[in-house]
């Protein structure tokens, strides 16, 4: 953090000059990875006044006072903060656009995302889609099979008292599971179960559906009902291990970051490894970025500081939200170095979120 002794106050903001300054600033360093000196930031604002030397070194010295730049070195120009990441983020990039060569990148992936049936596999190529075209980590996030909404459920008896459980949810996602019976059942027996689950709770999220049947099996009247308690016997096999499921987690593209020489001290880059590989960290990271607006397909962009996770606290992560036909959230989004290309990456990330919402969608009408 910054020291307030002589510097200038916290709710100092930038005028029309010292923004120019500073996004010149910024986008250098975006592309250089070097700190920036006041003769490149005089080249860079050449459209601008012409600001002499002197001018620009004094504005530039404004920003660092006010935390928005820093000098790494005594001799070398000055980079961005977190703090001055998140001013040109939410104050200088207009709305975003994606170059025609990711736009052309993206069409050719968009057919090989539309014909993939297995969610697996489909998050898989999104998650690999996002790193390939930032050069960065990719990440995608399923929703909780718990949350999703069953369209359909069918169980097949097998040897040895056990049956497979076929599950549907929208957007025509399929899941099987083999379970054990605690007492036998026919074929037949498990039919009426599954007409009985498809006709009263179709539509419904899993833990909904056992919620209702616990309530029915407490009532008087249902203590003798056996088709009600085979029922709530097959969904407290079948469903269990569903609702433990916080959502599956997708990365690509780890390695990336072992070129940047943003993370070159090793204990750091261990850490950030390690909770990129670590799922229920990711989870929680995720999750909490959904919190903030998950309504509003909002893109969320946490910066250094910004992200709770101390191993990434020096990264920028950009996750855009996606809904399911039901009602339900995942999320996409991209891990990289505070110096990330933002607008590039915003309007990447999105783009890419209403594809896969787009696909969800159309999937939900045919099921």
């Amino acid at each position: 953090m910054v020291s307030m002794g002589h510097r200038q106050p916290s709710r100092w903001l930038p005028d029309a000059r010292a923004q120019a300054i500073l996004a010149a600033i910024v986008r250098e360093h975006i592309a250089t990875g070097e700190p920036v000196g006041s003769r490149t930031v005089s080249e860079r604002c050449a459209g601008e006044a012409r600001w002499s030397p002197a001018t620009i070194r004094n504005v530039m010295a404004e920003l660092e006072e006010a935390g928005f730049v820093e000098q790494p070195h005594t001799s070398a120009g000055r980079i961005p903060t977190d703090k001055g990441y998140r001013f040109y983020v939410d104050h200088m990039i207009s709305e975003a656009r994606l170059p025609k060569g990711d736009r052309l990148a993206i069409r050719r992936a968009i057919t090989r995302l539309q014909d993939e049936e297995d969610p697996e596999r489909l998050m898989e190529r999104v998650s690999h889609l996002l790193s390939e075209l930032t050069n960065n980590v990719g990440i995608a996030f399923s929703p909780p099979m718990a949350d999703n909404r069953l369209q359909h459920v069918e169980f097949v008896k097998l040897a040895d008292e056990r049956a497979l459980v076929v599950l549907v949810f929208a957007p025509n996602i399929i899941q099987h599971r083999l379970i054990r019976l605690d007492e036998p059942m026919a074929q037949e027996e498990l039919d009426r179960a599954a007409r009985y689950l498809n006709a009263e709770f179709k539509g419904r999220s899993l833990v909904a559906i056992r919620a209702e049947l616990m309530r029915r099996l407490r009532e008087e009247e249902a203590l003798y009902n056996k088709l009600l308690r085979q029922a709530a016997l097959l969904c407290e096999r079948s469903f269990a291990e569903a609702e433990k499921e916080r959502g599956e987690v997708y990365v690509d593209g780890a390695s990336n970051i072992l070129t940047k020489p943003d993370f070159s001290d090793l204990e750091t880059l261990r850490e950030l490894l390690r909770t990129l590989e670590e799922r229920s960290r990711l989870v929680r990271i995720i999750n909490e970025c959904l919190a903030r607006d998950p309504c509003a397909n909002a893109v969320q962009i946490m910066i250094g500081r910004e992200n709770l996770a101390p191993a990434l606290r020096n990264c920028s992560m950009i996750t855009a939200p996606y809904r399911i036909a039901d009602g339900s959230f995942g999320a996409l989004g991209v891990v990289g170095p505070m110096r990330i290309e933002y607008e590039r990456v915003i309007a990447l990330v999105n783009h890419v979120a209403r594809i896969l919402e787009q696909k969800f969608s159309a999937a939900s009408v045919a099921v």
